[in-house]
């Protein structure tokens, strides 16, 4: 089996950005992750799209504008996952000798399409309940009030340290002072006990990534694990939180191929679109005991500067979610800081990142799909 390197990264700016060209968005980020590669654009043999509300045909015209006609090109859509389940495909195309050099896109721009939550589909429970995405989360949320004694100002310490990362993140979309936990739970309620400033923006925006094999470049990231687990039925039976069992199946796989255990990861950027998601994630990861989650940033664990930094990106709280986008843009945070080129969100630790990214609710599954990589300097 090839050894699949990550060989460049690149993003667009994340916010707002109704009267840009979904296609533009996607060609700066493309742009940055070829010359990040020191690649011509002649050398990618296939491309690969993530992408969940982007007009049909994007890929496409995003494929002629980089002048790549003819090359293999297909999208994947996996909800919030579909930017890093088109990652693993590419993974795992570069693993089996299929192709030498992929690039992988994720791009999303939802600010013309939804000015609030998502509309869930009417055809599936959750659509059927009129139970959008900030209802799924904070049902998850009051369990953990009740069973596990989480207090309002524990959740509302997630947003405060991913706000406060994003502070030195020229990327991302919310830059604004970095408010106190009474200000965060002082904003308007959204779904009890989500305030506002625990839920993510809507965004557009753009992630390229080039993957290719092992080609004795010291800059190339070693991609150590890539694992994609789609998610299993879920309702009132369910011993977990809606989202933490899909998760939990993703990391364990991941942690066994690349021989390592969640003590080891040295920074992660994780699928916090509320700040529940965080705790519930950081604990489905191993990187603390179900129910104590929670007490993870109120530490300092998760700062830039504890022990496992968490979100130094701002993490979704606060660099944006643009769905497709999403992903790559977690994985480029993590080459950045594994090559120590973060600027002033750069953590100390810094030679084996993770990334989590769940895609979510549809169909009474406990996740439409959740991707977990692993990655370390070479």
């Amino acid at each position: 089996m090839i050894q699949a390197m990550l060989w460049g990264v690149g993003t667009s700016d994340y916010g707002l950005q109704p009267e840009r060209r979904v296609e533009a968005l996607a060609w700066t980020a493309v742009g940055e992750a070829v010359a990040d590669a020191g690649i011509a654009v002649d050398e990618i043999d296939a491309i690969i799209v993530g992408s969940v509300f982007g007009p049909p045909g994007v890929a496409t015209r995003v494929q002629r504008g980089i002048g790549l006609p003819g090359v293999p090109m297909w999208t994947i859509e996996n909800a919030c996952a579909s930017g890093t389940s088109a990652y693993h495909e590419a993974v795992q195309t570069v693993r089996g000798g299929r192709y030498r050099c992929v690039l992988v896109l994720g791009v999303d721009q939802m600010s013309t399409l939804f000015s609030g939550a998502i509309v869930p589909e009417a055809t599936d429970p959750e659509g059927a309940a009129s139970l959008p995405l900030p209802g799924v989360y904070a049902m998850g949320a009051q369990r953990y009030v009740q069973e596990f004694g989480v207090t309002p100002e524990q959740l509302a310490a997630v947003a405060v340290k991913n706000k406060r990362n994003g502070l030195d993140n020229p990327r991302a979309q919310l830059r604004k002072a970095a408010p106190t936990i009474d200000e965060v739970l002082s904003s308007r309620m959204i779904a009890d006990p989500l305030t506002f400033l625990q839920c993510c923006p809507t965004s557009d925006g753009a992630g390229a990534l080039i993957v290719g094999g092992d080609r004795g470049n010291p800059d190339d990231l070693r991609i150590e694990a890539s694992v994609s687990v789609s998610g299993a039925l879920w309702d009132h039976r369910s011993k977990e939180v809606w989202g933490y069992a899909c998760v939990a199946r993703a990391a364990e796989q991941a942690y066994a191929e690349a021989g390592r255990t969640p003590a080891e990861m040295d920074v992660l950027e994780v699928h916090d679109a509320f700040t529940i998601g965080e705790i519930m994630t950081l604990e489905a990861l191993g990187l603390a005991p179900l129910g104590k989650g929670a007490e993870l940033a109120p530490s300092g664990h998760t700062a830039r500067d504890g022990a496992q930094p968490v979100n130094p990106s701002g993490g979704l709280l606060s660099r944006g979610h643009p769905l497709g986008g999403t992903g790559p843009a977690q994985i480029a945070e993590i080459a950045w800081q594994l090559r120590g080129r973060a600027g002033a969100r750069q953590i100390t630790r810094h030679r084996v990142g993770m990334v989590e990214t769940m895609g979510g609710a549809a169909a009474g599954m406990d996740g439409n799909a959740c991707v977990v990589t692993i990655l370390s300097t070479s």
